[in-house]
């Protein structure tokens, strides 16, 4: 007997079927890609911003954004994608993408409400750029993006670390509550690395602890890839943006997560819950040179008001 051929690792199976969803993320996986189609290779070419997650040297898992004009992006080819940025001197992953390194990358427009995925190796290039080669290309659904228009900021200045340390401070910790979006990079069991976006109204995201931050699962499109990476490897980063000033807030640490229904109870829209112990946070000044204007939230959040689902 033939064994069925799946896009998906162990990790992303098990998730799945704790989740009951087998059937419906084998037909999700059918837009898992290991080419970059036109579409997606036009896409690319109108982002003004990256966000790229990877492993620092001790292995601790970052996710940063990257910036440029339209057209920083480019598809070279259907196999691998040009940046023309790399992170600055203070940036966590800094040292990591000077070299070869596995990445997991998103590109999203916040004003057309379109994500798209590109997993694989990155190597520097010689203009102060990366050349990534794709190993997994996915668009994803609109759900969970909240609607903005990028504005440039003549009077930005490069990427820099305003404070560093192993915990949040009270103003960070109020950060992350406010919040209406964040990214998260995981790894896989061969070492892959995917990043993926998370969205909601101001205080989906909950800092618990100094050292601890704990959001909703929301449901998505059944493939489980962050949830899944975070069955076999808890290792974890967050990227907080703030849409107002261009800076951002940088968190690594470890994640679990909560399937239990009681650990979801009174939580709207919850399908299960996500707790990371921090155990870094780089906060960064103008790491892009674009502010946004308001959000206009997305349809698909669960409002505070809602119950939960049993």
């Amino acid at each position: 007997m033939t064994t069925p051929v799946t896009p998906y690792h162990p990790g992303e199976l098990a998730a799945q079927a704790l989740a009951g969803v087998r059937e419906r993320a084998d037909h999700a996986g059918r837009a898992i890609r290991g080419t970059i189609p036109p579409v997606a290779a036009r896409f690319l070419t109108e982002r003004r911003t990256l966000v790229v997650g990877a492993a620092d040297p001790d292995g601790r898992v970052w996710a940063t954004q990257l910036a440029g004009a339209p057209g920083f992006l480019q598809a070279g080819d259907e196999r691998t994608m040009t940046v023309a940025a790399r992170p600055a001197g203070d940036d966590p992953l800094a040292a990591a993408l000077a070299g070869p390194a596995r990445v997991g990358t998103i590109a999203l427009d916040p004003a057309g409400r379109r994500r798209m995925r590109l997993n694989g190796r990155s190597v520097p290039d010689r203009r102060d750029g990366l050349v990534i080669t794709a190993d997994q290309v996915v668009s994803n659904c609109p759900k969970y993006i909240q609607r903005r228009t990028p504005l440039d900021r003549p009077s930005a200045g490069a990427p820099r670390a305003v404070s560093a340390g192993p915990a949040l401070s009270t103003a960070q910790r109020l950060t992350a509550a406010t919040t209406d979006t964040f990214f998260v990079a995981t790894v896989g069991p061969d070492g892959s690395v995917d990043a993926s976006h998370r969205g909601g109204f101001p205080g989906f995201l909950r800092a618990a602890a100094p050292d601890r931050l704990v959001w909703p699962e929301y449901q998505g499109n059944s493939m489980f890839m962050t949830l899944g990476n975070l069955e076999l490897d808890p290792r974890a980063g967050l990227l907080l943006p703030d849409w107002e000033t261009g800076g951002a807030l940088l968190v690594t640490g470890e994640a679990r997560t909560d399937w239990s229904p009681g650990a979801r109870a009174g939580v709207p829209g919850a399908q299960r819950m996500v707790e990371l112990a921090v155990t870094g946070v780089v906060e960064l000044a103008d790491a892009t040179p674009l502010a946004w204007t308001d959000p206009e939230y997305s349809p698909a959040n669960p409002h505070p008001a809602d119950r939960a689902a049993d």
